[in-house]
This record gives structure tokens, C-alpha cells and sequence, in this order.
């Protein structure tokens, strides 16, 4: 049924071609329980909710949280319109310091996340999160608080990361930050890596939508199986390769300073799991 939904929204030349419409992920075990994830086109990850005895049962379980949560995403108030944005914004203002009128201002945290649910306008929830994954990843990985460090504006990270996606060249990249962080502190991988496992876990048993937990997961398990110091050796000049590449734009403008950390769009996404009887899970 999975499948079958998502093949007929392709047919009908609602989303992109693409080979494997559905991914299924299942994780290594000796016995129960099972664990299984499914990724959905464009990248949201869904894993099964009940504990399951069988590799079968993790399978249909966790297609059945991405069904739920793919038809539930095709309701008119899972779009983002006008009406949703200013909503939402107000929302934001009554659970922060700032107010109304910094909507209007990219360079403060509720006028960036304006700005960011203005340039997805159309979207779906789903699509919005997808996109919010990256931004998510960067400011944990340190990034967003180096561009800061950097005098680049809100605007101009905003504009730039809503065109990138996540691929293997941005993981490695990613993961070359945190062999130097091993590096500085050595047995932070391993820390951050269990950390990364049990919120995935309990992510996965909430019915939450799962990518930014995985992904974490993937790149600190990605950077300790290189934490060696001839692995960092090799990984330097291809990483100020990459930074040079990537970066460059943003020494040569003169931005404003990032002040503060982006107010964390991914509060407002509800995801819906199979026992929640329509109440939000997030």
C-alpha cells in the first residue's frame, strides 16, 4: 500500500522520478526486537513503532507509521500558505523573546524562520522538514555557528543551504568536522555517537519522523571508523578543498552577524504515529 501510494503520486507527476520509491533498512540482529526503517522520496525516514518479533513484522510495522504519516501529509492543513505562515509565526513569538514585528527582519531568529516557511511556500510539511533536516544538522554540527563567527547574515545561510540536499559528499564533509573534534577531545565520537543512538531511539518509539536522528547517527558512526590519526592526515587537504570551495562567498560579502541560534522550525511539524488516534506526536 506504501508503494502503491507513492508510485500513483509519481504517476501523476506530483514528485520526481526515482528508481527506488521506497527504501527499507533493516538493522542487524541476533533476535527481538526487530528493528526496521523506511525512507520515503525526498528523504523523511519512518521506523516501526511496536516492538516486533520478526523482521517481517519491523518491516510492515514501519510501512505502516510512513503510510499513515504520507496520507495524513496530504491534507489541505499540511501545506504551507499565507495563512499557515502567519500562524505560525505568531506561535513562535508567544514561545520566544521576540515579537511580531521581527518577522519582517531575516537577521533575527522569528524573521528567519518567516523567511525560510516564505521560500517553502506550497510545500508540504514533510517537504518543509526534509529541508529543515539540513539546517538542523548544521547548527548541530557547528557550522551555523561558524558562518556566525564568519558575519554571515541569516539571509545569506538561508538562501544558500535551502538549495543544497543532503548526499554522501555532504556526510563525509560532516564527518571530517567531528575526526577533528575527536581529535582536539579524544572520546567525544563515542560519547556523541550513544547519545545519537538513544534519542534515535526514543524518536523511533515516539512515531517521529526520523532523518535528522539518523543521519546523525550515520555520521558519527561514519567519522569513528575513521578516528585514527592517519585517517586525519588524509582527510585534511580534501577537507580545505571542500571549505574553500563552499565557504569562499561568504568571506567575500559583508553580512550581518548571526546573532543568537535560528529559532528550531521543527517544533511546529507534527508527525502522526499509529497509536495517536489524530493527537500529535511532536
Amino acid at each position: 500500500m506504501l508503494h502503491q501510494f507513492w508510485e500513483q503520486k509519481q504517476m501523476k507527476g506530483m514528485m520526481m522520478e526515482t528508481d527506488n520509491l521506497v527504501v527499507y533498512e533493516s538493522i542487524p540482529s541476533p533476535g527481538p526486537p526487530y528493528i526496521c526503517y523506511v525512507t520515503l522520496p525526498g528523504g523523511s525516514c519512518f521506523g516501526n513503532f511496536k516492538y516486533c518479533y520478526s523482521k517481517a513484522e519491523a518491516r510492515r510495522d514501519a510501512a505502516r507509521i510512513a503510510l499513515m504519516n504520507s496520507t495524513f501529509n496530504e491534507l489541505p492543513c499540511r501545506r504551507i500558505t499565507p495563512e499557515f505562515i502567519s500562524r505560525s509565526v505568531k506561535e513562535a513569538v508567544s514561545t520566544t523573546s521576540g515579537n511580531i514585528a521581527d518577522a519582517s527582519d531575516p537577521g533575527t531568529s522569528i524573521g528567519a524562520y518567516c523567511l525560510m516557511l516564505e521560500l517553502n511556500t506550497g510545500k508540504t510539511m514533510l517537504e518543509f522538514q526534509e529541508i529543515m533536516t539540513v539546517f538542523q544538522l548544521l547548527h548541530w554540527n557547528g557550522t551555523l555557528k561558524a558562518f556566525r563567527e564568519m558575519r554571515c547574515s541569516r539571509q545569506e545561510v538561508i538562501l544558500y543551504y535551502s538549495q543544497q540536499h543532503l548526499d554522501e559528499r555532504t556526510r563525509s564533509h560532516m564527518a571530517l568536522d567531528w575526526l577533528q573534534k575527536e581529535q582536539q577531545s579524544p572520546g567525544l565520537l563515542s560519547q556523541e555517537l550513544q547519545l545519537a543512538v538513544k534519542e534515535l531511539g526514543e524518536a523511533r518509539g515516539s512515531g517521529r519522523e526520523l532523518r535528522f536522528y539518523k543521519e546523525k547517527k550515520e555520521i558519527l558512526s561514519l567519522a569513528l571508523s575513521h578516528a585514527n590519526a592517519e585517517d586525519l592526515e588524509g582527510y585534511h587537504s580534501e577537507e580545505m578543498s571542500w571549505r574553500e570551495e563552499t565557504e569562499f562567498e561568504y568571506y567575500a560579502q559583508e553580512g550581518h552577524c548571526l546573532e543568537g541560534s535560528m529559532t528550531d522550525p521543527s517544533e511546529h511539524c507534527q508527525f502522526h504515529s499509529q497509536e495517536s488516534d489524530g493527537e500529535s506526536m511532536e
